[in-house]
């Protein structure tokens, strides 16, 4: 910086206050002028007037010197690059790279092998949950659309669709930590694992990535810790090297190096050769649930309690062409199931054309009991192994599961009991379904169902849009107005995104006959009683009742005086359920479920089927 300290002293020697160099000034006192060279010498009693001070030439001088630092420092910022070199210090002996970044994930070497966290894997597929890990009995489930693959840590003996395979290497638990062998993962979810031996770090890939590829064009290229010149140098290539490209900030690229190195590179220094993309998984072709094209499903439950059914009083079912009957529920905490399967039920179902998907669920009772068996793998494992056992004695086609009473703490083990099932029924050729209510804040009815997550894994979902007044409802009302169901229908697809052709319309074949009873105190005392299509249409008849068409609720209406107390009836009849299937139409679901065939009368399936199956 001499340059600068010439300056400053060339000022210096020609400022106004340096005596050597002062010039001559002129004095005037009392209209006399006198010339004086050199210092100033007093003429009289008056002192002469001082010379005013000039800051703007100091402030002059302050900006000619920031400028010239400035200038200084912007040229040893841009031209004069740091030499110094450093190594990255990482947390973990084998730290984790995804996308260009360190994760806060380390990975274990094994041999030639490695192993990845649990932690990490669940944050990678987050989109498709596959990997679930049950801690009391240190087991590990990976589920794909195909395949239910279990393990247990520190086994090398695991099951692939209850099928036993051997391990190469285990997974392992270490300081809390689940470390989980690449092939697995490779196999099941097209995850890859490069390791960088001479850095000890691993990059990760997951399938279908697409990583930018460039070549350094110089004989030497510095990948630095930031993108300035001045940042310290972390790895030299030569010339041709390639690196992946992750992004890029002004004028340089965010690069990773073939030794694993995270860093900076100018973009000057590197030519784009094109674009990598890891291999997509081969996937098994997906399983086609209702092969009748251009039908919609026209399911009905049938109610079986103790007593089987007597098939001769069933009647034509027209357009139905499926049955579920209620045959399966879960009787303990072990997962053991009770069977009322009927096989000349299945015999009479299957002559008619019709699928049979028999239904299972948890009796509705104890959610305890239900609680227990979701919570570990062998009951869970139990239940299905049983169920695939029944679907191959009987010949079924398809199970519907049907949860209801269940603690909102079991959600995930719900959806994971669902994951383990369904590739192996589908394995068998069977259809999956599960039954859902519309949303609302029941804890015990509602909030337990990720239908998010289930209408990713099922065929079909069935939307019991039914009961928006319930049998202890404290105020009369339908059993499922035409808006209510709208509504319900649309929360589904909007806020869930389960897929339009999975969802199947529940529609009650069933209504409520309110009565209302003024108590002595002014209050009105509510009860309800469920009755089928048949009862009220001979009850209308006995009491000589004319049903009004209430547009409000899409539904026709009567009330009647009976024992003092007020009789109140939104009916189901051929209006209403043509108004139902009119919205599958309209949001063109996969079709309807009617619970139960018990509570029908004939008029309906004509109907119903005239608008399910009809084309625009």
């Amino acid at each position: 910086m001499a340059f600068v300290a010439n300056a400053l002293q060339s000022m210096q020697e020609d400022s106004p206050t340096n005596h050597k160099t002062r010039p001559a000034i002129v004095r005037r006192f009392h209209g006399e002028r006198s010339w004086e060279c050199g210092a100033v010498n007093r003429v009289d009693a008056y002192a002469p007037k001082k010379r005013k001070r000039r800051p703007l030439r100091g402030l002059a001088l302050l900006f000619l010197l920031v400028a010239i630092a400035a200038g200084a420092y912007y040229g040893w910022q841009n031209f004069v690059p740091n030499d110094e070199r450093m190594k990255p210090v990482y947390e973990s002996e084998h730290p984790i790279i995804y996308q260009g970044a360190v994760t806060e994930h380390g990975a274990i070497i094994e041999g030639e092998t490695v192993k990845l966290p649990l932690g990490l894997l669940e944050q990678l597929l987050d989109s498709d949950p596959a990997i679930h890990y049950e801690e009391a009995t240190e087991s590990l489930i990976l589920t794909t659309e195909q395949k239910v693959v279990y393990l247990k840590t520190d086994a090398l003996t695991a099951t692939m669709n209850q099928e036993p395979f051997e391990l190469r290497f285990a997974v392992e638990k270490i300081d809390g930590i689940v470390y989980i062998p690449i092939d697995p993962l490779q196999e099941l979810f097209g995850i890859q694992a490069e390791y960088h031996e001479g850095t000890s770090l691993v990059t990760v890939h997951l399938p279908g990535e697409a990583v930018q590829k460039a070549s350094t064009v110089h004989e030497e290229t510095a990948l630095r810790s930031e993108p300035t010149i001045r940042a310290p140098i972390i790895e030299l290539m030569a010339s041709s090297a390639i690196v992946s490209l992750w992004g890029e900030e002004a004028g340089w690229y965010k690069a990773q190096t073939s030794a694993g190195y995270i860093g900076y590179i100018k973009k000057s220094d590197v030519a784009l050769t094109g674009i990598d993309k890891v291999a997509e998984l081969k996937r098994e072709e997906p399983f086609i649930a209702w092969k009748v094209l251009g039908q919609k499903v026209n399911l009905t439950w049938e109610a079986v309690y103790m007593k089987k059914t007597d098939i001769s009083k069933i009647g034509e079912l027209e357009g139905v062409n499926v049955v579920s009957p209620t045959w399966f529920e879960l009787l303990d905490e072990q997962g053991n199931i009770r069977s009322k399967a009927d096989k000349e039920y299945v015999s009479w179902a299957h002559k008619k054309g019709m699928q049979v998907w028999a239904l299972f669920s948890n009796n509705f009772k104890d959610p305890d009991i239900t609680s227990v068996a979701l919570s570990n793998y062998e009951a869970r494992l139990k239940m299905i192994k049983q169920l695939l056992a029944y679907a191959q004695t009987y010949k079924l086609q398809g199970i519907n599961i049907d949860f209801e009473n269940v603690y909102t703490a079991d959600k995930a083990n719900l959806v994971q009991f669902v994951r383990e099932l369904t590739p192996l029924l589908h394995e068998q050729g069977l259809v999956v379904s599960i039954d859902v209510t519309p949303k609302s804040n029941s804890e015990m009815w509602s909030l337990f169902l990720d239908r998010e997550e289930l209408g990713k894994v099922v065929d079909y979902m069935m939307l019991m849009a039914y009961d928006e007044h319930w049998a202890s409802s404290p105020k009369s009302g339908s059993v499922a107005s035409l808006p209510w169901v709208e509504t319900s229908i649309k929360r589904i697809l909007d806020e869930d995104g389960v897929p339009p052709h999975k969802l199947l319309l529940g529609i009650p074949l069933y209504t409520r006959i309110w009565t209302e009873e003024e108590q002595t105190d002014g209050t009105i005392k509510v009860s309800s009683k469920a009755v089928g299509m048949e009862t009220v249409d001979k009850l209308v008849i006995e009491k000589k009742l004319t049903p009004v068409y209430q547009p409000e609720v899409g539904q026709h209406y009567v009330e009647y005086m009976e024992d003092g107390a007020l009789r109140r009836i939104w009916i189901e009849d051929e209006t209403s359920v043509k108004a139902r299937a009119q919205l599958v139409k309209k949001y063109d679901l996969g079709g309807v479920a009617t619970w139960q065939r018990a509570f029908q009368k004939p008029e309906i399936w004509p109907v119903l089927d005239d608008v399910l199956q009809s084309h625009p």
